[in-house]
């Protein structure tokens, strides 16, 4: 006889998937950078579907709780809300200030980091992750995600977590790799927000921006991610008061979230426990 109802292993399995692209894409964002910008679509297509899932998770839980055990209709996942992030924040604030849910951690995601990465991936999710084939085939015209990402999200951290001594150091660095390897050197690349990259001083200092700015934006991802793991382990302890085992403990499969800012700066890689 079984022991696990369906609803209690499809839930669980979706946690789990959306645990694992949560991961994928947290380790993603940092090691992306301009000499390799196809690990920011990696990342920005892991986040931005595993924001989703999770904060779908946290309405469905909402809605098993205030029915005392059914879930929302596909109409009202895909049709009404789809792949919009901020859409799914939205929804996700009522049901916390609804439910008087005060989070630990990230209280919201009102901070302008925050909003500038939900920004991004919420139209990534909609249609900028074709920004290059509309390009070829004279599609509608979209935004370049990692040209906004540079520009609305690095750039403002940057200028804000770095300090000015260490923005010297990387001006400083790139002017000596030049001196040293720019005579005897060819380059020949393009920048995050597409300007081309012809000389070694350039490409170097680009390099140190983002050595530097990577920590930074991978922890304000992590920070995102956070807020909707506080939320649906909150959500998680209303629905066991439901009759049935139905519902996982969500909680356990996205611990590893649930940490300070203190113990998220000291990983680099989040695809495993």
């Amino acid at each position: 006889m079984p022991i696990l109802t369906p609803t209690f292993t499809a839930l669980l399995r979706e946690a789990q998937f959306t645990k694992e692209m949560l991961g994928n894409g947290a380790t993603q964002i940092r090691e992306a950078n301009y000499a390799s910008k196809g690990v920011y679509f990696q990342a920005f297509t892991s986040l931005s579907t595993g924001l989703e899932r999770i904060g779908k998770l946290c309405l469905m839980l909402d809605h098993f709780i205030e029915t005392r055990g059914t879930f929302p209709t596909l109409r009202e996942m895909k049709r009404q809300i789809g792949h919009k992030l901020e859409l799914l924040y939205t929804r996700s604030e009522e049901v916390r200030r609804r439910r008087s849910i005060n989070l630990r951690f990230t209280k919201d995601l009102s901070a302008p980091v925050h909003q500038a990465i939900m920004r991004v991936l919420h139209d990534f999710a909609e249609g900028d992750r074709y920004s290059n084939i509309d390009i070829l085939v004279g599609g509608n015209s979209s935004a370049d995600p990692v040209a906004r990402w540079y520009r609305e999200v690095d750039m403002p951290l940057y200028e804000a977590r770095v300090s000015q001594r260490k923005k010297d150091e990387i001006a400083q660095n790139a002017r000596m790799a030049d001196a040293i390897m720019g005579a005897f050197s060819s380059v020949l690349h393009t920048s995050e927000t597409g300007d081309e990259i012809t000389d070694f001083e350039d490409g170097s200092r680009r390099t140190g921006v983002w050595k530097a700015v990577a920590p930074h934006r991978q922890l304000a991802v992590l920070q995102v991610i956070r807020y909707w793991t506080e939320l649906i382990g909150q959500l998680e302890h209303a629905a066991h008061g439901i009759p049935g085992e139905h519902i996982p403990y969500f909680g356990e499969v996205f611990a590893l979230f649930y940490n300070d800012d203190s113990y998220l700066k000291t990983r680099k890689t989040w695809e495993k426990v």
